[in-house]
């Protein structure tokens, strides 16, 4: 038996009624699927049951990547890398469907490298991601609360974002210390467009740099102290980071262009 690697965030996921509430979630019969962190493989055969056109599975680790292609042979494409070292852009010429139970120490830097690195054409249709529960919290909050953030805003940017469920840690194997969440996550057909999505990641990062502070000083740092762009968009500069709304930080990014441009 392989055993988990804690230092690759391993938790594989064996309970079947969860597998298939995941698996069911959408019709995948001829979709090209693509899954990250795959582990043994438990997910895995159950998409496969559901007759896609395709499967391809990211997997880091060596000796789970030789355990899956013994055990599927041709069935699946193994593709034996770091997922965070891949582009994802060039993974397949058709759109992918994608699961994913994320390392818990690295599923926030794929999810953003992810949204920040969409192009016109955008490589997924949807995305089924595991969190761990505090993460996934995070990213489905609303402003003006305390798990409101950076991660929030840059996710529901791009991406319609709704709960399908939690996930007890009984449901996985070694288990884990925290409960996990499963997000379903869409392209947004309407959304603020940007000339480079790294300037909402650089708003964000400095505005929520003192979370608990007003934002006077990052607005004067970013705007050199114009206060005219805060009474356009109508800010008060004595509020804190969670009270602005995402279409705030949108302006924010917007004007924070117009400016360099």
């Amino acid at each position: 038996m392989i055993s988990a690697k804690k230092s690759l965030g391993q938790n594989f996921l064996i309970d079947k009624n969860v597998i298939d509430k995941i698996v069911n979630i959408l019709e995948l019969k001829r979709k090209n699927i693509l899954e990250i962190g795959p582990g043994t493989g438990n997910l895995t055969e159950t998409i496969l049951k559901k007759n896609p056109r395709k499967v391809l599975v990211v997997e880091k680790d060596d000796n789970l990547a030789k355990l899956l292609k013994e055990k599927f042979k041709d069935k699946i494409e193994v593709i034996n890398q770091d997922i965070l070292k891949i582009n994802e852009n060039s993974l397949s010429d058709q759109t992918l469907t994608v699961f994913g139970n994320l390392p818990y120490n690295i599923s926030t830097e794929i999810l953003c490298k992810w949204i920040l690195n969409i192009k016109e054409k955008i490589w997924f249709d949807c995305l089924i991601l595991m969190f761990q529960k505090e993460v996934a919290d995070r990213i489905i909050s609303n402003f003006n609360t305390k798990n409101y953030g950076r991660l929030t805003i840059l996710a529901n940017w791009r991406l319609d974002i709704r709960k399908i469920c939690d996930v007890s840690p009984l449901c996985f194997r070694p288990k884990p210390k925290i409960e996990s969440t499963v997000l379903f996550f869409e392209p947004k057909k309407n959304f603020f467009s940007f000339k480079n999505s790294k300037n909402l990641e650089k708003i964000t990062r400095i505005f929520f740099m003192h979370r608990r502070k007003m934002i006077k000083k990052p607005y004067y740092q970013l705007f050199n102290g114009n206060i005219n762009i805060a009474s356009k968009i109508g800010i008060d500069l004595n509020s804190r980071p969670q009270n602005l709304d995402f279409e705030t930080y949108f302006k924010l990014t917007k004007e924070y262009e117009n400016l360099r441009s």
